[in-house]
């Protein structure tokens, strides 16, 4: 349904507004949204009068469908058609219903002023019903305003103890941050003094552990490292040393030296050293049981040490300390050993027809000197006996004890017997000597005008058999049991020809064996060497032979044992008898 009102005067105005109010009422359009479409409608009007001509004010009423539960009023404010002085516009406003109103009741509104006054009346009604909504809201506002204010009293005061909680957390974060740090220092510092420490003690070299300390310190811990080391001041060529490592010398105490204390742990503070004004220096005694071995002076990396880092360099200077002196007293027992162990070993006999060739190589790492030995001594007989033997331990120990087993083969050799009888008479000899030490050893006989050789072994590597062609043969019959272990034996012999030109090499397991491969394959390379010789360079020089055979069985070794060789050669050309 359309109603449709046509307006140039204020009486028109009005009669068109109550019109649209009453019909919105009718049609059940809520207090507040009728208020608000009359209310923008006044406006509406107001302005058309104020432009002036004739307006029209359509409203139409638009039923609800089958299944919808609100209708609409759509209200247009348009220009009539003779209005050509306006401007061209449109309003256009609508509302929802839910009761459909009646048509003939509201369509017209008379115009006398009762009615009008009436009408306005009824308007202030609805004011009046907005009035009170508008005082309802403001009373909730109120109350909500002032829950507004509560809560945001309380969100202040939670912002507030969140931000002391915050606050708190932060410095337990730091403070825990801190402890992880300085935990991890320490952690970090007991792992550089374990494996400091290992590094200084795997070695018995006391030149080798001086040359690891600055690699070791540096640079991390310090910036320069210099050792002083009181035994060694005659070897190294004499430099000024600082006044405070010469206190620290005398003392035994550690000191720091620098234009501020330094307030370090177990350190005395001390001026700064002319040598080096311009930084500070830590000066660790490197204490043994009596008195310091020697001085340790150090420049810090940054600045300063702080307290922990100098308590492990005190810590580092005492293992260090330890390491040097143990070095050092290792060195001089194993001089003493190789001294000894040189000093027992024979000038080798000179015999027409055979050729003997010795090479003694002391161990390079270790105290694994002083129980190989070789031999070469003539029989009354006039047989020349060859022996070559490895005694069970290293060390001085071990070179007295192979003088007197070679002592002892020599003096059971004068009543002769064979190769088989002098290991078994050695083997009760060390039994009951020494019932802890056991020792190998294997002995050749040279007889004159004989092609052959009596072998015998106790314990030991087979010896290796070069023939005048080339071709290597290991003699390999069954040894006996090491000498001196706690069983009765009696040691067989072996006999083996040897045509002239051939070549026999005894030898001690430092020369085949190896930890990662055991000892076959070196016998297996050594037999190689024997068979790449010449028969003209063994005829000729049997010395440089035995250099060629150790060049290819040493550039593999560790050098952690005793090598000895003995290469026994009959001459290619004949030769006359041997005589004693």
């Amino acid at each position: 349904m359309t109603h449709t009102w046509f307006i140039s005067t204020v009486t028109d105005a009005a009669g068109a507004r109550i019109a649209v109010a009453r019909l919105a009422a009718a049609h059940g359009v809520p207090v507040l949204d009728r208020t608000r479409l009359v209310t923008a409608l006044t406006a509406q009007l107001r302005q058309c009068l104020a432009k002036g001509g004739a307006w029209q004010l359509v409203v139409e009423t638009v039923v609800p469908a089958a299944g919808q539960e609100h209708g609409r009023l759509d209200v247009t404010l348009r220009p009539g058609r003779d209005n050509t002085t306006a401007e061209q516009t449109t309003w256009r406003a609508a509302v929802d219903f839910t009761e459909p109103g009646d048509r003939d009741t509201f369509a017209h509104v008379a115009s006398d002023p009762a009615t009008l006054a009436e009408a306005f009346f009824g308007a202030d009604e609805d004011t009046a019903r907005v009035m009170e909504k508008l005082t309802e809201q403001e009373a909730l506002v109120a109350f909500h305003r002032e829950e507004l204010h509560q809560t945001n009293q309380g969100v202040l005061a939670l912002h507030a103890e969140l931000d002391a909680a915050g606050e708190a957390q932060r410095e337990l974060f730091a403070a825990e941050r801190e402890a992880r740090q300085e935990a991890e220092k320490a952690r970090r510092r007991l792992t550089f003094l374990a494996d400091a420490s290992a590094a200084l003690t795997s070695s018995l070299n006391h030149e080798e552990i001086l040359r690891r300390l600055p690699e070791l310190l540096t640079p991390a811990y310090a910036e320069s490292v210099d050792v002083w080391l009181f035994a060694d001041e005659d070897k190294r060529r004499r430099s000024p040393r600082p006044a405070a490592a010469a206190t620290a010398a005398r003392t035994g105490r550690p000191q720091y030296a620098a234009e501020h204390p330094g307030g370090l742990p177990g350190v005395d503070d001390v001026p700064p050293s002319a040598l080096r004004p311009d930084r500070p220096l830590l000066c660790i005694p490197l204490p043994i049981r009596r008195a310091p071995l020697g001085v340790m002076t150090l420049t810090p990396p940054g600045d300063r040490w702080d307290s922990d880092d100098a308590v492990m360099l005190l810590e580092l200077a005492r293992r260090a300390g330890i390491a040097i002196d143990n070095a050092q007293r290792f060195e001089h027992s194993r001089d003493i050993a190789e001294t000894l162990q040189r000093a027992l070993l024979t000038d080798l006999p000179t015999t027409p027809g055979l050729h003997l060739a010795a090479r003694y190589l002391p161990a390079t790492h270790g105290l694994n000197i002083g129980g190989d030995w070789y031999d070469a001594f003539r029989q009354p007989d006039g047989s020349l006996i060859t022996v070559i033997g490895d005694v069970t331990g290293h060390g001085l120990h071990a070179a007295v004890m192979m003088s007197q087993l070679r002592t002892a083969l020599r003096a059971y050799a004068v009543d002769g017997g064979s190769p088989g009888q002098l290991l078994t008479r050695l083997h009760l000899f060390l039994h009951h000597l020494q019932p802890d030490l056991y020792a190998t050893a294997v002995i050749a006989r040279f007889r004159p005008d004989e092609p052959t050789v009596i072998w015998a072994a106790a314990g030991h590597p087979p010896p290796v058999l070069r023939l005048p062609d080339g071709r290597v043969r290991t003699l390999d019959a069954k040894p006996g049991a090491m000498l001196g272990i706690p069983m009765g034996q009696d040691i067989a012999d072996h006999t083996v020809r040897m045509p002239a030109g051939s070549t026999l090499a005894l030898y001690t397991d430092g020369l085949v064996e190896r930890r990662a491969h055991g000892i076959d394959p070196g016998i297996g390379r050594l037999a190689e060497a024997l068979s790449a010789l010449r028969g003209p360079d063994l005829d000729e020089d049997l010395d440089a032979s035995a250099d060629r055979v150790l060049e290819p069985m040493l550039c593999d070794s560790e050098r952690d044992d005793d090598i000895c060789l003995l290469l026994c050669h009959i001459d290619s050309e004949p030769v006359p008898a041997l005589h004693s």
